[in-house]
């Protein structure tokens, strides 16, 4: 891990510590036994056929380490209204409160308001982070490689297929994802997505070109997610000539004055 992730995954042990005292396991599952069904995160953004197009995971996010501040008029359910209207096909919603300016209980306030189904995006480190994930709403959470012991990303593995939850695995490093690859889809296919992060976690620079290098070493580049660095219908389009349909891209639309038509042009 950088430097940055050791200190944030650092903070999240304690906030997690905190959290299980203020709401104990047993809290969470009696509420998640009153949700209905979780929204099918997987077959909303992967391709089954059409080829000429891209499908958008679209985040809101107030604020990043890197970035500062990225939207002052920060109201997650209006963003979110606008990304559905410019045709985003899920939600990515940051929940870290203290690096991006996120709330767990954005991702409620999201799924009523808009049809899409939401992915949790925050630094996961602990089982009772994937039932607080359940009991919040969210149809899918973020996995991050970096961040995870093999034994770890099989174990949220089956306990998100448990609760009916997509995971977004996610890497940078081409070593991390030789590591992790053959655990894609574990226990069942059809729950999991691979995440290629084009931003150097050590650097902070991005590259889509990233994408296009590591997509070459995965046998099923439908469940591929390019994932920063994305600004322009060129970019998806160069995705697409290797096989990448799904993007994931939040800070250069939430600089947009107009969400909803930016996110339009970018998926003309």
């Amino acid at each position: 891990m950088t430097d940055v992730l050791k200190r944030i995954v650092a903070r999240k042990r304690r906030e997690v510590e905190a959290a299980k005292t203020a709401q104990p396991l047993e809290v969470l599952k009696e509420r998640i036994s009153e949700l209905g069904r979780t929204r099918n995160f997987f077959q909303a953004v992967v391709d089954h056929g059409n080829t000429s197009r891209s499908r958008l995971i679209a985040e809101v996010k107030h604020k990043s380490p890197s970035a500062g501040v990225i939207r002052k008029d920060f109201d997650p359910v209006a963003i979110a209204r606008q990304y559905h209207a410019g045709g985003a096909a899920a939600i990515s919603c940051l929940t870290d409160g203290a690096d991006f300016g996120g709330k767990l209980e954005s991702i409620h306030a999201i799924r009523d308001a808009i049809p899409l189904p939401v992915l949790r995006k925050d630094f996961i480190i602990d089982p009772y982070q994937i039932w607080e994930s359940r009991a919040a709403g969210a149809d899918a959470v973020l996995l991050i490689a970096e961040c995870l012991r093999e034994s770890e990303i099989i174990d949220f593995q089956i306990l998100c297929v448990e609760l009916g939850m997509t995971i977004l695995l996610e890497v940078h490093d081409a070593d991390n994802l030789c590591r992790v690859m053959s655990h894609v889809g574990f226990p069942h296919a059809g729950y999991a997505l691979l995440g290629i992060n084009n931003r150097n976690l050590r650097t902070m620079t991005t590259d889509i070109n990233h994408s296009l290098r590591m997509a070459d070493l995965v046998e099923d580049a439908r469940i591929l997610v390019s994932e920063s660095g994305i600004t322009t219908p060129d970019d998806l389009r160069r995705l697409r000539s290797h096989g990448i349909h799904i993007v994931l891209v939040g800070e250069h639309l939430m600089r947009q004055g107009d969400i909803a038509t930016a996110t339009r042009e970018l998926l003309s």
